[in-house]
């Protein structure tokens, strides 16, 4: 069988600077799926771009072949013309992005983006595209397709908005699927029916794939072939059981080192405690009204419902959940940013023993203390950044904003925090754009850390880095917790992680808690059906392991499908029930 891609010594280099792409050669066989495994900026993502010849313009390809096509109809792709190549893009090749948030435009209803490519590469009329779009919508997980068709980037999620760019991706069927992180924002069930989706494609279709990942599991799970990159060179390639059963290569054994796992063995619990709380929520809930087009009365969404989170002071609690569960609403609630329904009330102690302060009834000097004391690390590190700000600018700006320090104190402090992180002070004078987006999720990091917070609220904090960079940042938000009594709100859908650093985690669905315990009664004794979902989602990087879709899609179907102790409808969910000593679990007596 003759590949349908072959790239072959492929090198790319930026002005009089060495190659950051140096003789890669792999290929691509119809019908099957090439992992791309390394840390970031190892050349992944340049080497994709370059196959649909969307380079930036100061990049150079120095030399190599793209060839794509079976057998003797293979055209080199970097010989094309651009109207030749034009025909190419989004019918026979596709990509998915990795920030949803910079590929989709603000200014178009997410609907009408993904039905242009029906329209230019198939003629379709508007209605057929529309029902086809309504389709897609529906099978990457979207709960309501219309909604989200009429939709603005802006409005969804940052894991709404990355299935968005996935259903852009596939509505056309290509030949090729270039996927650049496809996962990396959307939560475990949802991932694992995407995946399970673009498997489903390829039998159909004969659609092959190249998927870009940090994620060992999803390579399991996905690959036929992995190859392993690092500073722009291939370091070993192969079958994916071979490679990941038995790495030949110590860069590709340290990958393995570093990917998070959920414990095999249970530790002792831990038994919570509550004597001293940081943040206290009580009663949350929140209510949006969003357009319903038209003359029609707008409708009321409900992003969460009587949520009650307790923090205590130096530990790590965790929220779990699906994109649009109300996690990230929680979060900004917890913050200040947005007001709780009436009856909701978030409480904030800065040290022990001093008085606890009403987040939401604070008095202006109040509300200067707290921004400095509380900070977040957003999910979407290319929207939090300014792209006309150098790194410098970013980093001094909120000590300016707070009056600390000297300029050199300033600029002294920035360069520390980016030692933090794992980043060169020497990058200091960059832009963000210069960056690839696991070093940009590191600036957003070491932003928040600028001013000393006692509270941290990370927002998917990890879900952009490689493994090794990942443990990296773990290992250093574990430290400075540790070192400095910081406490953390960590929002994730990433249980390896939240196994690893959380001390006590809530399991959110469509608005509530439906269960929330210790890491160690959680992982080895789930009650919940959406829980014990999360738990069989989550993709281990073993390729005689693979997820089991039956039980994932059981227990992330709609509510009421669940169980008859767990079933409900509707907003009449019933109350959450302490089964065990710290173990609640939201069911019927």
């Amino acid at each position: 069988m003759t590949p349908l891609l072959d790239i072959q010594d492929l090198s790319i280099g930026f002005g009089t600077q060495g190659p950051v792409v140096d003789g890669v050669s792999f290929q691509v066989m119809p019908g099957q799926t090439c992992a791309l495994v390394g840390e970031s900026g190892s050349g992944k993502t340049l080497t994709c771009r370059s196959v649909l010849r969307i380079l930036p313009d100061t990049a150079q390809v120095r030399s190599g072949s793209i060839r794509f096509g079976p057998g003797d109809t293979g055209q080199d792709l970097l010989m094309l013309s651009a109207r030749s190549m034009r025909a190419v893009r989004g019918d026979r090749i596709s990509m998915i992005f990795q920030e949803p948030m910079r590929s989709l435009s603000p200014l178009h209803r997410l609907g009408d983006q993904v039905a242009e490519v029906l329209r230019l590469h198939r003629r379709m009329r508007p209605p057929a595209a529309r029902q086809a779009v309504l389709e897609t919508f529906e099978r990457v997980g979207f709960a309501d397709p219309m909604r989200a068709f009429r939709a603005y980037p802006f409005e969804m999620s940052g894991g709404m908005r990355q299935r968005a760019m996935i259903a852009m991706a596939m509505v056309a069927k290509p030949d090729l699927l270039i996927a650049d992180e496809p996962t990396t924002a959307l939560d475990v069930t949802t991932q694992a029916q995407v995946l399970g989706l673009i498997k489903d494609l390829q039998q159909e279709t004969g659609m092959a794939v190249i998927l870009v990942t940090h994620d060992l599991g999803v390579v399991a799970n996905m690959a036929e072939t992995v190859v392993v990159m690092n500073k722009g060179r291939v370091m070993e390639q192969g079958p994916a059981a071979a490679v990941l059963g038995a790495p030949a290569h110590g860069y590709t054994a340290k990958l393995f080192a570093a990917a998070p796992m959920i414990p095999q063995v249970a530790a002792p619990a831990r038994a919570p405690t509550h004597s001293d709380l940081i943040l206290d929520l009580r009663g949350v809930s929140k209510t949006y009204s969003v357009r319903a087009g038209g003359w029609k009365k707008p409708l009321q969404v409900t992003a969460c419902r009587d949520v009650d989170l307790a923090l205590p002071r130096g530990k790590t609690l965790a929220v779990v959940g699906e994109s649009g569960s109300g996690k990230t609403t929680c979060a900004r609630i917890a913050l200040g940013a947005e007001m709780p329904d009436p009856g909701g009330t978030v409480h904030f102690c800065p040290g022990q023993g001093m008085e606890q302060i009403h987040v939401h009834d604070m008095t202006r000097a109040q509300r200067t203390a707290f921004q400095r004391q509380a900070q977040m690390v957003f999910q979407d590190p290319y929207s939090s950044l300014s792209p006309r700000m150098r790194v410098q600018e970013a980093l001094t700006e909120p000590m300016e904003i707070h009056g600390i320090g000297t300029r050199a104190q300033r600029r002294d402090k920035a360069a520390e925090v980016l030692r933090w992180v794992g980043l060169s002070p020497d990058m200091l004078g960059r832009f963000p754009h210069a960056f690839s987006g696991g070093q940009r999720q590191r600036l957003s990091i070491a932003r928040a850390l600028t001013l000393d917070p006692v509270l941290l609220v990370c927002d998917e904090p990890t879900s952009a880095l490689d493994v090794s960079v990942q443990d990296q940042i773990l290992t250093l938000l574990e430290d400075i917790r540790d070192r400095a009594g910081l406490s953390y709100l960590f929002i994730s859908h990433d249980l390896a992680v939240v196994a690893r650093i959380a001390d006590e985690v809530a399991v959110m669905r469509q608005g509530v808690v439906v269960e929330q315990a210790p890491p160690d009664t959680l992982f080895y004794n789930p009650r919940h059906p959406y829980t014990k979902a999360l738990i069989a989602a989550q993709p281990e990087p073993d390729v005689t392991r693979p997820i089991d879709l039956g039980l994932v899609a059981r227990g992330a179907g709609t509510p009421d499908t669940w169980p008859e102790p767990y079933r409900f409808e509707g907003s009449v969910a019933p109350d959450l029930m302490e089964l065990d000593p710290g173990h609640l679990v939201r069911c019927h007596a």
